[in-house]
């Protein structure tokens, strides 16, 4: 039991290919049986009624032919009844002896009547008309007569005394059958071989009384039968039978069943298909002519109409199992490693080895998960990188600025003590000095959850005016910005090295014109601020140097330059080209530095 529980949660529960594999199996091979059952229905169906319907027309061919041979005799009589010389001569001959015919024949060919119909060659002419007639009698019911004809165009008289035999008595009851297999009594007498033959009887009557005065037998060959079946013997499964009023087998297609007298079948007279001891039994029946036409044939023939149609449909729908099992399962397998695949490369990721990466070429699904992977990857080392070079830059550029920085509180309250000092011995200026220097250090130490614009520039504002005061008259300075512009964020210190280097490099202390301009414009996806002073500029080999260190990350002796790669740096680590700072100067003119960031600015880098 733990063993099952065991593989079930292994190979089914906790394996969700292994489910999807079976489920889609499941449902595929489900589809196929019942698709396969639906067509073998259709097409059992469809060679059953094609079977039945061959049944049926081998039926109506049987049907028909009888019944034509039915209406051949028939005709026999009308054609004697509508000429009045023929039903004189005939009425004649079964009424009076066969030498008072011909006597009386010869009277009337005396008497001149040359038209005079003869009876006797009359149905001669009629066996030559048909060579399915095997044989015809004209029975004298007065004088227990028959006049018999054969197919050879022989003509006899044969006297059948009640007395001494059975025709008599089997002509009178017969007399009701009109299709029947023909008197065993009456075949003796003419002397005719008991063949597979099927008679038509009717009575003969006197024109002018209407009394019967015998009977016209006519002997056809029931293996001719077999000719209206010409077109469906090929396909004609089961067996046919003709019977008669009394269920005498007239015509077997099987040769076996001829002259058996079979039981009354129930529903044989009701023309309908029904089943019957592992039989389908169908009939027709015609009641004037009093012979009924039965179709047999078993289930099992049935079956194998359609035997070799349901071999095919399960050969195929076996081999389509097999690929409907075989395919999804290779599909799912081949997607179920690939997945795998992608499972271990996570693990890997969540231990920590970020640079492992997803082999995938393909261009699925599957392929963009790995190639999407790799990239996030990509992304994150290089995210890394940025934040990690970042940080550690800032942290140089706040040790190396503020170095002094041992303790904030004592240097605050030293200041203050200083300020206060000069404020009382009457020196005002060098009170404003000390406490724009406080200001300053205050602003650089004080951490803040969002440092923008505005805080850059009242710390660039803040250390210009030390020099303002310094040098009074020979030093000036203007900010630009817009209100909008003052609440982005932006790097600390980005902005406050760039015045610095002015001041204690570029500055011409000796003139009075000494400006300095800080304007900030937005312009597209950007945010440029220029930084332009009138100093002492830039030597073209210095300037050509310091731009090869900002764009190579070179090396540069002076301390003028550590913060212009400071602010560089960082800018290019946080967002790439194009950002950083450009520097355009001349010697003897001044110096434009500009400084470009992204607009709009993320707010969680503003403090890095």
């Amino acid at each position: 039991m733990m063993r099952s529980l065991s593989l079930y949660r292994k190979y089914f529960k906790d394996n969700m290919f292994l489910r999807f594999t079976l489920i889609v199996s499941c449902i595929f091979i489900a589809t196929i049986i019942a698709f396969s059952i639906l067509v073998l229905m259709l097409i059992s169906d469809s060679a059953v009624q094609r079977q039945m319907d061959i049944q049926r027309k081998s039926m109506e061919s049987v049907s028909n032919y009888v019944e034509n041979k039915y209406q051949s005799v028939q005709d026999m009589l009308r054609d004697v009844y509508r000429d009045a010389s023929l039903a004189s001569n005939t009425t004649f001959l079964l009424e009076n002896p066969l030498r008072d015919y011909i006597e009386h024949r010869l009277d009337r060919f005396l008497l001149g009547e040359q038209s005079t119909s003869n009876a006797i060659q009359y149905f001669q002419n009629k066996i030559d008309d048909d060579p399915d007639i095997r044989g015809l009698i004209l029975y004298s019911a007065n004088q227990q007569v028959m006049y018999y004809y054969d197919n050879r165009r022989q003509f006899e008289r044969i006297s059948t005394n009640a007395a001494h035999s059975f025709v008599p008595d089997s002509m009178v009851l017969g007399e009701e059958s009109v299709v029947s297999v023909p008197n065993i009594w009456v075949l003796k007498s003419i002397g005719m071989p008991a063949a597979p033959l099927f008679s038509v009887k009717l009575p003969i009557n006197n024109k002018s009384s209407l009394l019967n005065i015998g009977q016209l037998l006519v002997y056809f060959d029931s293996e001719a039968i077999w000719q209206a079946m010409n077109n469906y013997k090929e396909d004609f499964k089961g067996d046919l039978l003709v019977l008669s009023a009394q269920n005498e087998v007239i015509f077997d297609s099987s040769g076996q069943g001829y002259g058996r007298k079979l039981p009354k079948l129930q529903g044989i007279n009701a023309g309908e298909e029904f089943t019957m001891e592992g039989m389908v039994v169908t009939s027709q029946t015609q009641s004037q002519a009093g012979y009924t036409v039965v179709s047999l044939i078993s289930k099992q023939e049935l079956a194998e109409t359609y035997s070799s149609a349901r071999s095919t449909i399960v050969s195929i729908a076996l081999v389509c199992i097999l690929f409907a099992v075989l395919l999804p399962a290779m599909f799912i397998s081949n997607f179920a490693k690939r997945t795998h695949r992608i499972i271990r490369f996570t693990r890997k990721v969540k231990n920590g080895d970020l640079n492992t990466r997803i082999v995938d070429g393909k261009e699925d699904e599957l392929g963009q998960i790995a190639k999407s992977f790799n990239s996030m990857l990509d992304e994150l080392n290089q995210y890394i990188d940025q934040v990690y070079k970042a940080e550690i830059k800032q942290k140089h550029t706040e040790i190396a600025t503020l170095e002094a920085r041992v303790n904030p509180h004592f240097l605050y309250n030293t200041l203050e003590v200083i300020r206060m000092r000069a404020i009382s011995s009457g020196a005002k200026d060098v009170g404003e000095m000390i406490y724009s220097l406080s200001m300053l250090f205050k602003s650089y130490v004080r951490p803040k959850l969002k440092y923008t614009f505005k805080d850059e520039l009242e710390a660039c504002r803040l250390y210009l005016e030390l020099f303002r005061i310094r040098y009074k008259d020979r030093f000036a300075y203007t900010i630009e910005c817009s209100p909008e512009l003052e609440e982005l964020p932006v790097l600390k210190m980005s902005l406050q090295p760039v015045i610095e280097n002015y001041v204690l490099h570029g500055m011409r202390t000796g003139q009075t014109d000494n400006v300095i301009r800080i304007v900030i414009t937005a312009e597209l996806e950007n945010i440029r601020v220029k930084v332009t002073d009138n100093g002492k500029g830039i030597a073209e080999e210095r300037l050509a140097r310091l731009r090869e260190v900002l764009e190579d990350h070179g090396e540069l002796s002076g301390s003028e330059s550590f913060g212009l790669r400071s602010i560089h740096e960082r800018l290019r680590l946080m967002y790439g080209k194009p950002y950083g700072v450009e520097l355009e100067s001349e010697e003897g003119t001044g110096t434009v530095v500009t400084i470009t960031f992204p607009y709009p600015l993320k707010e969680e880098s503003a403090d890095v």
